[in-house]
């Protein structure tokens, strides 16, 4: 099995949709508990990872100057990293099709499925 890191990603205005309300909060966190339980039945849950905050900056290289901090995390994309998971599968076919079962996909949002490199450092 290798191993598979689940980057839940939004925007700032689909994440107020899902947690705008203390009830919504609920449901949505409830549901990803649930879904995230069933991994872990399943022998697929490595790591519950956590979530992440929306602040946050950019630093950016820039060849022989200093380098340029913007605010972010990611201003340029209006996108948001809102946590990671770290999931076993045989494959990164059966990681993404895993990850088709998550709220967050099944809300509309995007779950980014990327492998994990392991003894290349």
């Amino acid at each position: 099995m290798s191993v598979f890191v689940y980057l839940f990603r939004s925007t700032l205005e689909g994440q107020r949709e899902a947690m705008g309300t203390p009830e919504r909060a609920q449901r949505s966190m409830e549901a990803m508990m649930a879904w995230m339980r069933d991994l872990e039945a399943k022998g697929h849950l490595a790591e519950p990872g956590q979530p992440l905050d929306t602040a946050g900056k950019v630093v950016r290289g820039r060849k022989g100057e200093s380098a340029l901090v913007t605010d972010g995390p990611y201003a340029e994309t209006k996108d948001v990293i809102l946590g990671y998971i770290l999931v076993r599968a045989k494959d990164l076919a059966e990681a993404a099709a895993l990850a088709e079962s998550c709220p967050m996909v099944i809300g509309g949002e995007l779950v980014e499925v990327r492998p994990v490199l392991t003894g290349t450092m």
